[in-house]
């Protein structure tokens, strides 16, 4: 069964290494067929939880290059099931990866889910949109409590995704995940602080 993720990235040099670290034949046996990828619903609700990715994207000059693009959870929309898209705050105006779609559309992203683990791989074609041109566009990609300029939009259509195994990849915590699980802890130091308190003034009554 064709796996068309793998597919579409396999040239002879990939399938020599393979076949030289015994890996030969490996992906056949993976199963899933990808070549009519659609986003599910566990796709998008992973898509919608992220504050963050990486875009990689290849200069005329042959380099690879890889963007990190963050926002609030969820400024990567789930378009429909094969797009998605997201608005293009403005960085350090170096305008790299502008300029290498511009010449060729094909990217790679990396969706990472640090606590638990999770990478979603996925390649798509992208374009860039002039927000004011576009206004239904720039108003299903609009964040207006996020306070950043956002200088076009980019719209992904999907080729085909693949979902990674968690080896290799370290728990890491944002500080609102941080707060949200040591929650329960602050609240039980302060019952028992507050009882202490009760304690000691009821032992100076006495």
């Amino acid at each position: 069964m064709a796996y068309d993720f793998l597919d579409r990235l396999a040239t002879p040099a990939v399938e020599a290494a393979r076949v030289a670290n015994g890996a030969g034949g490996l992906w056949e046996t993976l199963g899933g067929d990808h070549a009519s990828a659609a986003f599910t619903d566990l796709e998008a609700a992973f898509i919608a939880a992220r504050d963050s990715f990486y875009l990689a994207s290849v200069s005329q000059t042959g380099w690879p290059y890889i963007q990190h693009r963050g926002g609030p959870p969820g400024f990567l929309r789930v378009l429909d099931d094969t797009t998605l898209g997201f608005a293009d705050y403005r960085g350090n105006r170096q305008y790299l990866t502008l300029g290498a779609v511009a010449d060729d559309d094909r990217v790679a992203l990396f969706l990472i889910d640090y606590p638990h683990r999770r990478r979603l791989k996925i390649l798509a074609h992208t374009t860039a949109h002039d927000l004011n041109a576009e206004p239904d566009l720039a108003g299903r990609l609009a964040n207006p409590e996020y306070r950043a300029v956002a200088e076009r939009a980019f719209t992904l259509r999907l080729a085909a995704f693949d979902w990674n195994c968690s080896q290799h990849i370290m728990p890491r915590f944002t500080p609102a995940e941080i707060e949200a699980a040591s929650a329960p802890l602050h609240e039980r130091i302060a019952a028992l602080e507050a009882e202490n308190a009760r304690l000691r003034a009821r032992e100076q009554q006495s």
